[in-house]
C-alpha cells in the first residue's frame, strides 16, 4: 500500500531533508504551509487562528509534526521564550485535534520533541524511561509532548526526542564561525556530555519510526556519547584550526540568558537511543567525529 505522509515544518532543516528523502522514494507528501499554496501537495493552515480540517489528514499513513521557533536564535529574551513555547504548543495542538477527530481512521502522529526533555543529569545514563529535567527546555518539552498526546487513545503517537543536529545549519553553525576565526575552545567546563545526531540519521530514524510503527518517546541521538570538548575538537581538527579559547559559564549565562545557556550549552546529558536500537535501527554515523566529517 502506497504511503502518504503529511508534514508540518517542512521548510526547516529536518523537514526539508525528510521531504526530499520521501519524495525520492516516490512517497506522496503533503506539506502544511502558512502562505497560499504555490505547488501541488501544499495545504495552507493557520495554527492558533483556525482549526485544521481533519480531511487534510484523512488517508495518510502518518503526520510528522515538526517546526517551532528556532532554539538556535539567541539570546532567549523573555519575549522570545514565550515565542518558543507558543510556536510549539499551538501547532502541535492544532494537528493533534485534527488527528483525534478522525477516530479509528486516524494516521500515526510523529511529533517533534527534544532531548532537552531530560535537562541536565551529570553522571547519569538517560533512556526513554528517564524522568524529565527542570530546565526551561525540559519543562517546555513536557508541555509539548502533552499536546501531542491530545491525539487520543486511538491514534499511534511517537515523540521524537531529537538531539542537536550535527550539520552546517544545525549545532555546527556558530561553532564553525568561532573555529574559523581561531577562537574556539571549551564551552563552560567542556566535559559536559552533548547528545548529537547527524541529519542523515535523523531523517532515516523518522522514516524507521513510521515504518516500524514505534510508539511513545524515542531518543533520536547518536549511539556513542561525546562531550562538548570532543565535538569541538573534532570540528577544529577537520578545519585545521586551534581549539583553546574557553567560554566561561558565567559569560554564557550573561550573554545568552541563563535559560538558553543552561538548556543548550551547559546541560550535561548522556542520552542513549535505547528504543531505536531495540527496534533494529542501524546508524550510518556512530560517532560525533564521523557526523562532523559528513557535515563538512
Amino acid at each position: 500500500m502506497a504511503q502518504r505522509i503529511v508534514i508540518s515544518g517542512a521548510s526547516g532543516l529536518i523537514g526539508t531533508a525528510l521531504t526530499a528523502s520521501l519524495r525520492e522514494d516516490a512517497v506522496d507528501v503533503t506539506t502544511l504551509v502558512r502562505r497560499p499554496p504555490r505547488r501541488a501537495g501544499e495545504v495552507q493552515w493557520a495554527p492558533g487562528e483556525h482549526e485544521l480540517d481533519p480531511q487534510v489528514l484523512a488517508g495518510a499513513t502518518a503526520v510528522v509534526a515538526l517546526g517551532g521557533a528556532s532554539v538556535g536564535r539567541l539570546p532567549w529574551t523573555p519575549r522570545y521564550r514565550r515565542e518558543l513555547v507558543r510556536s510549539r504548543l499551538t501547532t502541535t495542538r492544532t494537528i493533534a485535534t485534527a488527528v483525534r477527530a478522525l477516530g479509528d481512521d486516524a494516521p500515526a502522529l510523529v511529533s517533534a520533541s527534544a532531548v532537552g526533555y531530560y535537562g541536565s543529569a551529570p553522571g547519569a545514563t538517560l533512556t526513554e524511561a528517564s524522568p524529565a529535567g527542570d530546565t526551561f527546555l525540559a519543562e517546555l518539552c513536557v508541555r509539548w509532548e502533552d499536546e501531542a498526546e491530545r491525539a487520543g487513545d486511538r491514534a499511534r503517537v511517537a515523540l521524537l526526542r531529537t538531539a542537536p543536529i550535527i550539520h552546517r545549519r544545525g549545532v555546527l553553525k556558530p561553532l564553525i564561525q568561532l573555529t574559523r576565526f581561531g577562537v574556539a575552545g571549551p564551552i563552560g567546563p567542556g566535559t559536559q556530555m552533548w547528545p548529537w545526531i547527524s541529519l542523515d540519521d535523523e531523517v532515516r530514524a523518522i522514516r524507521h519510526i513510521i515504518d516500524e510503527q514505534c510508539v511513545g518517546p524515542v531518543n533520536l541521538t547518536g549511539p556513542t556519547p561525546a562531550s562538548a570538548n570532543e565535538i569541538g575538537r573534532a570540528l577544529a581538527r577537520r578545519m585545521r584550526r586551534p581549539f583553546w579559547v574557553p567560554a566561561p559559564a558565567f559569560a554564557l549565562r550573561l550573554g545568552l540568558s541563563a535559560a538558553a545557556a543552561d538548556s543548550l550549552l551547559l546541560s550535561d546529558a548522556d542520552v542513549r537511543p535505547a528504543v531505536l536500537e531495540a527496534s533494529g535501527f542501524t546508524f550510518r554515523h556512530r560517532t560525533a567525529e564521523s557526523a562532523v566529517d559528513a557535515a563538512l
